[in-house]
């Protein structure tokens, strides 16, 4: 029995509590397709018709196919790992003679209240001794070896009868009213023992680790919808990931562009890392493919011309409570299909050329288009394309899916989108796109 689409979407997301898992998870998925892994360190020998990855951090994560023959242009779709939560601190215990809690900092900009009364895992990497130096594994504390979920922390909310403002425009102090509850001074065991024993390591050759809260509830589909924890991003992630392994299989045009896969981390705080989106990764891998190739300076710059880019982060659906916060013209619904968003003051990179283009992919896929734009009195966020672009400047769209309570620890989306967002990347991965002029464009 072939497993649907969205229930492939909750197993990548149950896969993925950090970007660090996100990145082995789709490395994994990589592997099984027959790619093989590269690393940075390391000098690359590539074979025409074959499929390779590099990762940077292990925790941002870059893959690519080489043509059979001379190609034309770089058909790049580009996604992020992270997703807002909570970071555990390098001494994490706070105890007293009744409880045991987690030092935390909030990691990105979050809907406190969801986090609020749901059993939470820890997830993220350990960074053991090891006779050479140190080595980097992943662990999730909040499944055990049969995969079930293990609950490893709470934040509990102050009862209604303690304070009776609660529902009046609450706020949360991060300090204060957002810090987990591990368990009771007498029964919480010493959180960096379980993370020694999750990552194979004695105590004592644990050097330290990155530590992060995540929703461990499954993803569910009923009545067009889907909801599930970390949509954003994972669901354009596994649209990407998905898309990109289904384009190399079995079809005859694939082959003409170098189709590229990115998984950026940190862009849920920016992006200004070594391995955000702003950071020289994509420009350092597509660097040393064209040099590989024999490319000269040159001529990997007209290819960079002509290439393009899909910014894949989601975006807002009209909310049914709220209608007044979307823009009447631009209001977008879910299972409406894949969003094209704009913004004038370039947090989104989508402009008429481009948005065009993505547009022509679309109707040869069959794929629905939405059009989204913030209203003029709120400003909204942004995602990774316009950084992404400082670093390789190629003609770059903002699209995603419309989905509700972004930032919350429990998203809902349409339940047809992710389909269409699979089926519109993998038309694009398929194509490749050549300028004759600036501002004229071949879709082949």
């Amino acid at each position: 029995m072939v497993m649907g689409i969205n229930q492939q979407l909750f197993g990548y997301i149950d896969a993925c509590p950090t970007a660090f898992h996100t990145v082995a998870h789709t490395a994994d998925m990589l592997e099984d397709a027959g790619y093989t892994r590269l690393s940075e360190t390391e000098s690359w020998k590539l074979r025409p018709g074959e499929g390779y990855f590099v990762t940077r951090n292990g925790s941002s994560l870059i893959a690519f196919r080489v043509p059979e023959e001379e190609f034309p242009c770089f058909m790049i779709a580009a996604a992020h790992g992270d997703a807002p939560t909570f970071k555990i601190k390098e001494n994490a215990g706070i105890t007293d003679k009744n409880y045991v809690r987690l030092s935390t900092e909030k990691y990105g900009g979050m809907l406190c209240a969801t986090w609020l009364d749901r059993p939470l895992g820890i997830a993220g990497r350990a960074v053991v001794r090891t006779p050479n130096g140190l080595e980097t594994r992943t662990v999730d504390l909040g499944h055990d070896q049969d995969g079930n979920t293990v609950p490893n922390a709470i934040i509990p909310s102050v009862a209604i009868h303690m304070n009776r403002a609660a529902n009046d425009n609450a706020s949360y102090n991060p300090a204060v009213d957002m810090v987990p509850l591990a368990g009771t001074a007498a029964d919480a065991g010493d959180l960096r023992e379980r993370v020694a024993l999750a990552a194979d390591a004695d105590p004592e050759d644990l050097l330290t680790c990155d530590l992060y809260l995540y929703n461990p509830q499954p993803g569910v589909e009923w009545d067009g919808l889907i909801a599930a924890p970390r949509l954003d991003d994972l669901q354009c992630a596994f649209s990407c990931v998905t898309a990109f392994i289904r384009s190399g299989e079995d079809d005859d045009r694939a082959g003409c562009a170098m189709p590229v896969l990115c998984l950026f981390d940190n862009e849920e705080v920016g992006s200004q890392t070594r391995q955000g989106a702003a950071s020289t990764f994509l420009s350092d891998v597509l660097v040393r493919v064209a040099a590989e190739r024999g490319l000269t300076r040159e001529e990997y710059l007209m290819r960079l011309a002509s290439s393009f880019m899909l910014s894949c982060d989601n975006g807002h659906a009209i909310h049914p409570n709220h209608p007044e916060f979307a823009d009447k013209n631009h209001a977008v619904t879910l299972g409406g299909g894949v969003v094209i968003k704009y913004n004038a003051s370039q947090r989104y990179t989508s402009d008429a050329v481009t948005a065009g283009l993505f547009r022509l992919i679309c109707d040869e896929a069959d794929v629905p288009v939405q059009v989204y734009t913030n209203r003029a009195d709120m400003p909204g966020g942004s995602t990774l394309g316009n950084i992404s672009g400082t670093q390789v400047s190629v003609p770059t769209v903002d699209i995603g899916l419309a989905q509700l309570a972004m930032h919350a620890s429990y998203e809902t989306a349409g339940a047809a989108d992710t389909a269409y967002m699979v089926q519109a990347l993998t038309a694009f991965f398929r194509r490749s796109l050549t300028m004759s002029g600036d501002g004229c464009y071949a879709l082949l």
